[in-house]
């Protein structure tokens, strides 16, 4: 079973589209090279991101690297992980998955979120098929 259901490098193109909110997160606009299309909330006071960088995303179930399913808390023993090959990881649920129409176009939009930090992927249902509403899982971030 594999635990990492997506991977794609984005190009951030946009930075808070309805404003800034919040004093240490911000929501980002970025768009990838398999043409999926993403809306995110990252703590720039933790991880801090601009306009036109580059970066690889992941979502996984486990950060496991043999794929053993863990209970989501903070591995303390110091083994090697998924985390380590990243610089931001979040863990949250998504909670909700629809299809979409775009312009004739039948897409996939996949809502997660982080502890109230939200994410919304959206693409072709092919890149998009292994989700479930309810499931449990990690982004991971490393700029490239």
């Amino acid at each position: 079973m594999d635990t990492v259901l997506f991977e794609d490098i984005f190009t951030i193109v946009g930075m808070d589209p309805d404003g800034k909110k919040w004093d240490r997160v911000h929501r980002f606009v970025a768009h990838s090279d398999l043409d999926m299309d993403l809306l995110f909330d990252v703590n720039t006071d933790v991880y801090p991101m601009a306009l036109e960088e580059k970066f690889a995303l992941a979502l996984a179930t486990t950060l496991s690297l043999d794929g053993t399913p863990d209970d989501g808390f903070f591995d303390q023993s110091g083994r090697k992980s998924l985390a380590d090959k990243f610089e931001y990881v979040m863990y949250g649920k998504l909670y909700k998955y629809s299809d979409v129409d775009v312009n004739g176009i039948s897409k996939v939009e996949v809502y997660i979120s982080f502890g109230g930090l939200l994410m919304m992927l959206k693409g072709d249902p092919n890149h998009l098929n292994a989700f479930q509403v309810d499931q449990r899982l990690y982004l991971l971030i490393r700029k490239v």
